[in-house]
């Protein structure tokens, strides 16, 4: 299964480009990122969105935060498939779905199916992973579930948010049973006024010149309370440098805020795609950054959201995967806080 891999109110008058005005035609190549595993021949998509990427539909909710057991807000954001049936020994399913409530106290929690489209079992035991792990830290909420496969260690390393200044690292054999590694990023590593760091996701992405194998995607805020899409690399996923200037603006995309930000590659180069909030459009937005980031190329909606519910006007926070040649999105879908977690097909 292959890996694809925001909150953005619209300034007055923002350019929010519409998805037609974008070529239909495939870009030569195939969406691959670390982390998920392809099975069958990849499916040739109808149609594409920018970058030769599929032109992603809505299919249908997967979870909903009032039929789950282990639900102590009533909400649940920022979804990450992951497959894991040739990785594991003895899988729950094919595929795990890691989410999380954001609002106090949070927790990283596991659903589990044999196929994207659905259905998704909620674990029994959740949370995973709590606000309290002792001696390791005790705060008031965690949050922003990311698990990357890591191929040298064969294991399931997740990455999590808790508070919103800090995102550490956890790392598992079996994607259930977690061992606390270490703080990966705080707002003290990024310039100044920083306040917050989080809802990061990692990939395997080679920066030859940059000594690095691995790319983090984060959202950063500061005391103007506007936020943009932040980045980091790091040659063994666990010490990272990170860029004191952000990897994409929030102005630059005619936004007040972005974050979500997740990697693709498709014919040969390197993109970016992150949600803004609904006051923008609520859209997903794609950004070719180019294999060694140094492009800085917007090329507006990636995936346009419907008004009709589940989406309600937003779409978030998206994770990729390919399920016997056919492309899925899971992602959040509908107000922030408020919402479900869907999927949408290729």
């Amino acid at each position: 299964m292959t890996q694809h891999e925001s909150t953005t109110p619209a300034e007055s008058g923002a350019f929010r480009p519409s998805r037609r005005i974008f070529l239909r035609g495939a870009v030569a190549g195939t969406a691959a990122t670390a982390g998920l595993i392809a099975t069958g021949a990849g499916a040739a998509p109808a149609a594409a969105a920018p970058g030769g990427f599929p032109d992603y539909r809505h299919l249908k909710p997967l979870l909903t935060p009032s039929q789950l057991k282990y639900n102590p807000t009533g909400e649940i954001i920022f979804p990450c498939i992951r497959g894991v049936y040739d990785r594991l020994a003895n899988p729950l399913g094919r595929y795990y779905l890691y989410y999380a409530p954001h609002d106090a106290p949070g927790g990283i929690c596991l659903a589990y199916g044999d196929k994207l489209e659905g259905p998704f079992t909620e674990y029994t035991a959740n949370p995973l992973v709590s606000n309290n792990w002792q001696p390791h830290y005790k705060v008031s909420h965690v949050s922003s579930p990311h698990v990357l496969w890591n191929e040298d260690v064969k294991e399931l390393w997740l990455y999590f948010h808790g508070e919103n200044h800090t995102t550490r690292l956890a790392r598992s054999k079996d994607g259930i049973t977690f061992t606390y590694d270490r703080t990966v990023l705080t707002k003290d590593m990024l310039p100044a006024g920083t306040t917050e760091a989080s809802y990061a996701r990692v990939f395997r992405h080679d920066l030859p010149a940059r000594g690095a194998r691995y790319v983090m995607l984060f959202m950063i805020n500061n005391q103007s309370n506007r936020r943009d899409v932040g980045w980091g690399w790091s040659k063994d996923g666990r010490s990272w440098t990170f860029a004191q200037q952000p990897l994409i603006r929030h102005a630059d995309v005619g936004a007040n805020n972005i974050s979500g930000g997740h990697l693709l590659t498709r014919g040969g180069s390197t993109y970016v795609v992150y949600h803004t909030g609904k006051e923008s459009g609520g859209n997903i937005l794609i950004t070719e950054v180019g294999n060694d980031f140094s492009r800085r190329d917007h090329l507006g909606v990636f995936y346009d959201s419907g008004s009709a519910a589940p989406e309600n006007g937003r779409a978030a926070a998206p994770s990729f995967g390919t399920d016997r040649g056919v492309p899925y999105m899971v992602y959040e879908a509908g107000e922030r806080l408020g919402g479900s977690i869907a999927v949408a097909r290729g």
